[in-house]
């Protein structure tokens, strides 16, 4: 008699299941390691004392432009983004460095999150195509047993 287990005796051997917990050993390292390096990054980033284009209102004097090698090295504003437009503060009368996002840098960013959406809808399009094809296959070899049987 067949057991109504909808979990496939496959999963359950023990070289899948180690590959599993590896894999998702792997995947929690990487978010965990990633939220641990964040939380690095921003403590070392924050100067001592706050800009002054958040203290108080600015005009932005030059427009948002791509960090060159060189900027991107020796200014901590453009380590975020890779993006920086000067800014001058009205009060103090200062000029300072901010970092901004781009509209490239956004449009890039879009069509690169569409690509990966579109990747993974056509990996799982074809997992559930395979998964159908192989309980097809199941119930199909079921009936013939059924039918053999009598």
């Amino acid at each position: 008699m067949e057991s109504d287990c909808r979990i496939p005796v496959v999963c359950c051997r023990p070289r899948i299941l180690v590959l599993h917990a590896l894999f998702w050993g792997l995947v929690s390292l990487r978010v965990f390691g990633a939220a641990l390096l964040s939380e690095d990054k921003t403590a070392a980033v924050k100067p001592a004392v706050a800009p002054c284009w958040q203290l108080e209102e600015f005009i932005v004097t030059t427009a948002c432009s791509e960090c060159n090698a060189f900027q991107t090295k020796s200014w901590s504003s453009c380590e975020l983004t890779g993006y920086v437009e000067r800014v001058n503060c009205t009060k103090s009368n200062k000029e300072e460095h901010k970092s901004c996002r781009s509209a490239v840098m956004e449009d890039h960013l879009f069509w690169k999150f569409e690509a990966a959406m579109l990747a993974l809808t056509l990996l799982f399009a074809v997992l559930v195509v395979v998964r159908q094809r192989w309980l097809d296959r199941l119930a199909s070899e079921k009936v013939r047993r059924q039918i053999e049987s009598i």
